[in-house]
């Protein structure tokens, strides 16, 4: 064990989960790869859990942070005029969609998702909420509440009335085999009897990843949520797009993962990659919606000035830089080579994602954690969850080029190829 390991497990909880048997400390970065306190070179297929979302020393993001730093203001709250904030808001209401677009911007998705729980809750005077089977929706008590994915869930006791639709499983034996049509009309028929059996009078919403994170990058069908949105606004029921992972053009096919649905929803959560590591997340919203709680409210550190500089110059660089459509041609490099390969590879149980968010379904959780492993040696770095501990999810940085998806296909085809020829020699 390594002397900072030791001295991890001494002062940090068991549940704060490492990668790895051995586990790595990176000291450096650049472009798309990172460096170990060993030396060793790894390409990034996780980017901090799709966190540094255009990769490493990137100079547009550290000269804004730096010429924020050099104004010797580095906080002063909410209660004052942020420009940077107030700027940041504004690209990020066009870019939504949603009329009549306000921004609040908190520290993280889960304390974004805890807001957009309050918002639909108070403006519906009611606690029930609908979520998503195999959905992650962060660590507080209230985003646990509408998590579904017994790993990640402590205790049952919950701020809200939750009741889980399907739309993400079909592994399951009833949905094995229909078309996306016939499966979007199962789960809308499922939606209709929970509204008609489980729940008492009015809903809050439905809050639903368009492709879950933790759950293994496993989505429903372009379509879905529209569908679903039909039956909402029946009953005034708001639909929340948890963006946390799929925003920003990471889909390749839209800048935000809802929008693959044709739907705009009511409000869409983000954190994670906009600023490029640094500390963000927000909230964007109906203005009725955002304006309805009637409390005096504010955010400490949300919408500091030094994640806001660092956010800007994030956006404009992915916007600039058209990095929607590279996610699009290179997630297709790499999603296409792995669906190839797992034609003649029988571990493979499934390959899906949707440009640079992909993942690989392989047999066991232990042929996970092999992968890792042997991802690992080979200077790759990778992820996995799932429902079954089973999944490996990988999302570069958007600014991935097409030798280093070509590169990286490779290392993750050798390293199936030998987890294969190990489960066929036992």
């Amino acid at each position: 064990m390594s002397e900072l390991l030791a001295r991890h497990r001494a002062v940090m909880p068991n549940w704060l989960a490492l990668n790895y048997n051995e586990p790595i400390e990176i000291v450096s970065g650049k472009g798309n790869r990172v460096i170990d306190a060993d030396g060793k070179s790894y390409l990034d297929f996780f980017a901090g859990i799709l966190t540094n979302m255009i990769g490493y020393d990137v100079p547009e993001v550290r000269d804004a942070v730096e010429r924020q730093l050099s104004t010797g203001v580095v906080h002063t709250s909410t209660v004052y005029l942020l420009r940077g904030q107030v700027e940041l808001a504004e690209k990020i209401a066009r870019l939504s969609g949603i009329p009549d677009a306000k921004v609040f911007f908190t520290n993280s998705g889960t304390e974004a998702n805890e807001t957009a729980l309050l918002l639909a809750t108070y403006a519906r005077k009611t606690d029930q909420v609908l979520a998503m089977r195999q959905s992650y929706h962060g660590r507080s008590f209230g985003a646990v509440s509408v998590t579904s994915n017994r790993a990640w869930k402590n205790n049952s006791l919950s701020p809200l009335n939750v009741h889980f639709l399907h739309g993400a499983d079909r592994h399951l034996t009833q949905f094995k085999g229909l078309s996306d049509a016939d499966y979007i009309k199962a789960c809308v028929d499922d939606l209709r009897h929970v509204l008609a059996t489980s729940v008492s009078n009015d809903v809050a919403a439905l809050i639903a990843e368009p492709i879950q994170g933790v759950g293994g990058f496993t989505m429903a069908p372009d379509g879905l949520f529209a569908a679903y949105k039909e039956v909402l606004d029946e009953q005034g029921i708001y639909l929340i797009s948890d963006e946390v992972q799929t925003g920003w053009g990471r889909t390749g096919s839209a800048f935000f993962g809802i929008q693959n649905h044709g739907v705009t929803p009511d409000m869409i959560t983000f954190a994670k990659g906009l600023g490029n590591g640094f500390a963000v997340g927000g909230i964007v919203a109906r203005g009725d919606l955002m304006d309805g709680p009637h409390a005096v409210g504010l955010s400490t550190f949300g919408g500091n000035p030094i994640s806001m500089a660092a956010a800007n110059a994030t956006l404009d660089y992915v916007l600039d830089h058209d990095l929607q459509a590279n996610a699009a041609r290179t997630g297709d490099i790499i999603i296409g080579g792995l669906r190839k390969a797992a034609e003649r590879l029988p571990i493979v149980k499934d390959v899906r994602g949707k440009g640079l968010m992909f993942a690989v379904e392989l047999e066991s959780p232990a042929q996970a954690v092999r992968f890792m492993e042997e991802t690992k040696k080979a200077g790759l770095l990778a992820g996995k969850g799932g429902l079954y501990g089973t999944a490996i999810r990988m999302a570069p940085p958007l600014t991935l080029t097409v030798e280093e998806a070509t590169e990286g296909l490779g290392i993750i085809v050798n390293a199936l190829e030998v987890i294969n020829a190990e489960a066929a020699a036992q």
